[in-house]
């Protein structure tokens, strides 16, 4: 069983668990399915708007697929999040991620 397959099974279990989700999403782009990956990050923030790695990790993988407009949405949401959650750390990260597109 792969670990995709082993974080599945565990989400079944337990839909609503952000980091499980999380976990998918970044599994799921180190297998080289970005646009899988792309989609699994937006099912977690649509479910959990507060896991603020999701922002910056799904905005930049939707740059290596080259939906840049999508990027820069979602790091925009993520700052807007992070700001309200006193998550200075990562919404640096994402706007250094965002003032980099230009």
């Amino acid at each position: 069983m792969s670990r995709i397959d082993t974080i599945k099974n565990l989400l079944e279990q337990d839909p609503g668990n952000s980091r499980m989700r999380y976990m998918l999403a970044m599994e799921t782009a180190n297998s080289g399915d970005l646009a899988g990956a792309a989609k699994v990050y937006e099912e977690l923030l649509a479910t959990d708007p507060n896991y603020n790695a999701a922002y910056f990790h799904g905005g930049q993988t939707l740059e290596k697929l080259g939906r840049i407009e999508e990027a820069r949405a979602i790091y925009e949401r993520g700052i807007d999040a992070t700001t309200r959650n006193g998550d200075g750390h990562t919404r640096s990260e994402l706007q250094g991620a965002l003032s980099s597109l230009g």
